[in-house]
C-alpha cells in the first residue's frame, strides 16, 4: 500500500494538470465563438464546452479514454481503424529492432572489453552516434533502404529502432563485463582459466543485472524508433502513422488515442522484460 499511494498521487496530479491544460487551451476557441455570437457564457458553460470539443487543442482525459476504448475494443482487430491492428504493426518493427539492437550492443561490448583497440576506436563513435537527431537520420535510412532495393518498410523501421536500442545495451554490458574485481580475475588466473572460461564463468554472469536493466531502456527506445520510423516512410499503418494521420487531417483525438496506445504498449513491454528478468534471476538463484 505504501508503494501504491505515491503512484496514485502522481497519477492524480497528472490528471489535474491535464484537465487544467485542456480548459485553458480550449477556452480560447469557446470564447471566440461566444464573441462572434454576441453571448456571454458563464464558467460552467465554458467548462462544458472545453471538455467536449470535437477538435480540441488539448483533448481532455475522458475524451482520450473514450477514443482509446473505441480504438481497442470497438473495432475488429483486422480493421484499419483498430489500434490493436496498428499496435501490432509497430510492435513487429519494435521487436525486430530490439533484437537487432541487443545483438549489436552485446557483440560490440564483448569486443570492447577484450580489445583495447576496439575500446579506443569504437566506443567514442558509439557515444557520438547518439548525438545525431533521430528525426534527421530516419529519412536518410529510408532513402538508403529504397536505393538498395529494400521495399519492405519493416526493414528501415527495424534499423531505426536498433539504432536507438543498441546504445543502452552497449554501455551497460561494457560496465557489467568489467564489473568483476581484480581479485576475482586473479583467482581464476591462479586456477589456469582461459579467457573463454573467465568470460563464461565470471564476466557474463556478473553482467546480467546490467544487461536486464539496459533492456528496459532499450525496449522503450526501440518502440520510439519504430514510431519515428513510420513518419518518413509514408506508412499508413502503425501507431506513428495514426499520429501523423490525426495531425494532418485535424483529428486530434486519433492522435491522442494512438499516443496513449503507444504508452500502454511500452508499459506492457517493460513488464514483459521485468518478468523475464525475474525468471532469469530465479534460475540463477539470485534473491529478489
Amino acid at each position: 500500500m505504501r508503494n501504491v499511494i505515491p503512484v496514485l498521487t502522481v497519477v492524480a496530479a497528472i490528471f489535474v494538470i491535464w484537465y487544467l491544460a485542456a480548459f485553458w487551451m480550449n477556452s480560447t476557441w469557446v470564447l471566440d465563438q461566444a464573441e462572434r455570437a454576441g453571448t456571454d457564457p458563464g464558467l460552467g458553460e465554458i467548462l462544458r464546452a472545453t471538455m467536449n470539443q470535437d477538435r480540441p487543442v488539448v483533448a481532455a482525459p475522458h475524451q482520450v479514454a473514450v477514443a482509446l476504448w473505441d480504438g481497442i475494443f470497438g473495432q475488429s482487430v483486422t480493421s484499419k481503424r483498430s489500434l490493436v491492428y496498428h499496435g501490432w504493426i509497430t510492435l513487429e518493427a519494435t521487436l525486430w529492432g530490439f533484437v537487432l539492437g541487443i545483438v549489436l550492443g552485446v557483440a560490440l561490448a564483448i569486443a570492447i572489453v577484450h580489445s583495447r583497440t576496439m575500446d579506443r576506436s569504437v566506443m567514442p563513435w558509439a557515444v557520438i552516434s547518439q548525438t545525431v537527431p533521430i528525426v534527421a537520420l530516419a529519412p536518410m535510412i529510408v532513402v538508403l533502404s529504397n536505393t538498395v532495393g529494400i521495399e519492405d518498410r519493416l526493414v528501415p523501421k527495424a534499423i531505426i529502432s536498433a539504432y536507438l536500442s543498441f546504445f543502452p545495451v552497449l554501455v551497460s554490458m561494457v560496465s557489467g563485463l568489467r564489473s568483476p574485481s581484480d581479485m576475482q580475475l586473479d583467482l581464476l588466473k591462479t586456477y589456469g582459466a582461459s579467457r573463454s572460461q573467465v568470460f563464461w564463468k565470471l564476466r557474463l554472469p556478473a553482467s546480467l543485472p546490467y544487461f536486464f536493466a539496459s533492456l528496459k531502456v532499450a525496449i522503450a527506445a526501440s518502440l520510439i524508433g519504430a514510431i519515428v520510423g513510420e513518419l518518413p516512410t509514408g506508412a499508413i499503418n502503425g501507431l506513428g502513422a495514426r499520429m501523423l494521420i490525426g495531425s494532418q487531417f485535424g483529428q486530434p483525438l486519433i492522435m491522442w488515442a494512438a499516443l496513449m496506445a503507444a504508452a500502454l504498449l511500452a508499459g506492457m513491454l517493460i513488464l514483459v522484460v521485468g518478468a523475464v528478468q525475474r525468471l532469469a534471476d530465479r534460475r540463477m538463484g539470485v534473491s529478489p
